[in-house]
């Protein structure tokens, strides 16, 4: 049996081959001792979408023969995907690519020259990273850690406990992940004030903005508070210095697959096996995703970067950069995920590619994005939105060799939701030849994501929720609303549907605070009232074209 580890890749290259797997084409073991001694590249967050598309990203310049350094990989959140993912495997990820045809490619990952717990309480972890942090010719720092990882406040605009503490302590423990970014700048600038990138790669709008905007006000903190002066606020808003790239990123990761796994052991490969971390992370030592991928960069990196453009990024200007990231998050493929993630939990779905079988899902989703989206989409120049979308409508989402689930697209949805639909609906109220009320589909999503909260499904039977960080506070609002009695609801959501933080618009003052309630009233009438609800408003192909 193939195992995977260093001594193994060089023992049984043959071996590797023969089952079909690509190998690395650089000595794993010179890349990571040179890359430790000249590191250009340190990542932030080292789950799937960082093994399965980032490392691969720096494999590929590697490969090339463009760069001799690897990238560091990090964790701030989930210590145990250090400690039971990389170590034990040297470092190595088995990057599984399911193909729409149901075959699948193989390709070791070997551009991971060390992997770290970002942990303030690891003296010797801290050390190291600061020593990274430090080096002159680090070029970038990056991150997946997603949306939630730049948040400082709740919904109610108030620090998180854990921020406070880091004000309070200064950069000497930190353990917000916007704390140990602002703590290694520090370090940074001590050392040598030499500048650097960083450069969030997570999905969420702006995202460059939003990293700067956390690191500095962590920093400022530190500052009213006696730890730094206010030279290093300086260093760190010089975009001289310290740059702050927008980004756009697309790639289907979902969770490790049961049958991938089974596929690999059949290929003569052993220890495949999934792990569900302390902090419920599900992941294993192969990822399994999607094709398809895109990551749009801002091309603003005052140290130099590695030649991202050989391993296919888009590296461009911010204004492209938003407009693509607009087009994909707000129009052509977030907001379709999130619709079908509510609607699927409360239909019974576990399958994002079944879903796209159900004719009401599929026009739903295509009402979103073609017919209501794309009004108000502009073209960002490098990524067509009508192929995009189509991509994503026609191969993307219906491939069922993608395992999917609208359980793990619902996690954390009421982050998502004011960029997801909200902006559309911005669009609309900013422009006098669209009118906002005749908005559907839109609204009939907010509505499902509303009667997702009750926690019942269309059977009139109790399910589990995603996690979400506003969960307790949306339920209590919707407490006392009861499916079964649509009577209960009436001139209920008031509340959450002008809650800017949620929508990014006041959704009462937009006018479509009936309609999202008339909606909500119908999909609470009482068991198969969800389907009833689809049926009405996407039931007929003329009216919700499937395109």
């Amino acid at each position: 049996m193939l195992e995977l580890n260093a001594d193994c890749l060089k023992k049984a290259g043959g071996a590797w081959s023969a089952a079909g797997v690509i190998l690395p084409q650089f000595d794993c073991g010179e890349m990571s001792a040179y890359t430790k001694r000249n590191p250009i590249w340190l990542h932030f967050g080292a789950g799937n979408i960082f093994r399965g598309f980032i490392a691969r990203l720096s494999q590929k310049l590697l490969n090339k023969g463009l760069v001799k350094s690897g990238i560091i990989a990090a964790d701030t959140f989930d210590y145990d995907i250090i400690r039971k993912i990389y170590v034990p495997f040297d470092n190595l990820t088995l990057m599984v690519d399911l193909k729409a045809d149901g075959s699948m490619g193989y390709e070791v990952i070997g551009s991971v020259a060390e992997a770290l717990c970002a942990d303030s309480s690891s003296a010797e972890q801290m050390a190291r990273l600061t020593d990274i942090a430090a080096d002159p010719g680090l070029q970038m720092i990056s991150f997946t850690i997603t949306e939630k990882g730049y948040t400082l406040k709740n919904m109610a605009g108030e620090y998180l406990p854990v921020v406070l503490e880091d004000m309070g302590a200064g950069p000497g423990k930190p353990r917000h992940a916007m704390s140990i970014a602002a703590c290694l700048l520090y370090r940074r600038f001590l050392e040598n004030a030499a500048p650097i990138a960083l450069v969030s790669m997570d999905n969420c709008s702006h995202n460059g903005e939003k990293l700067k905007s956390s690191v500095m006000e962590i920093a400022k903190a530190w500052n009213r508070n006696g730890f730094v002066g206010a030279d290093f606020l300086a260093y760190l808003d010089n975009e001289e210095k310290i740059a702050f790239p927008w980004t756009m990123i697309d790639k289907i990761t979902p969770r490790p697959a049961t049958a991938v796994e089974e596929r690999l052991r059949g290929l003569g490969i052993a220890g495949m096996g999934s792990v569900v971390t302390e902090r419920n992370t599900f992941i294993a030592p192969f990822v399994n995703a999607e094709v398809p991928q895109y990551l749009v960069v801002e091309d603003r990196f005052p140290n130099g970067r590695p030649a991202l453009e050989e391993a296919g990024v888009y590296m461009t200007s911010r204004d492209t950069v938003n407009k693509t990231e607009r087009m994909k998050v707000t129009t052509c493929l977030n907001p379709l995920h999130t619709a079908l993630a509510v609607y699927g939990c409360l239909l019974g779905y576990t399958s994002i590619a079944e879903e796209m079988k159900d004719r009401h899902l599929k026009n739903l989703v295509c009402g979103i994005g073609y017919r209501e989206g794309m009004p108000v989409v502009t073209h960002p120049g490098i990524l067509n939105p009508t192929d995009f979308i189509r991509e994503v409508i026609e191969e993307r989402l219906p491939n069922p060799f993608i395992p999917d689930t609208p359980q793990r697209i619902a996690t954390d949805t009421s982050l998502k939701i004011p960029i997801r639909f909200g902006e559309t609906i911005k669009a609309y109220l900013a422009n006098p030849e669209l009118d906002v009320r005749a908005l559907t589909c839109i609204p009939l999503a907010i509505a499902g994501w509303l009667r997702y909260l009750l926690g019942v499904d269309d059977r009139g039977v109790k399910m589990d929720l995603s996690p979400d960080p506003m969960l307790d506070k949306l339920q209590e609002g919707l407490r006392g609303i009861e499916v079964g009695k649509p009577e209960s609801c009436k001139g209920r959501l008031g509340g959450i549907l002008s809650n800017t933080s949620l929508f990014a618009v006041d959704l009462c003052e937009a006018g479509l605070e009936d309609k999202i309630e008339k909606m909500f009233c119908e999909l609470i009438a009482g068991p198969g009232a969800v389907r009833a609800t689809l049926g009405k408003y996407c039931g007929q192909t003329g009216k919700m074209p499937v395109m």
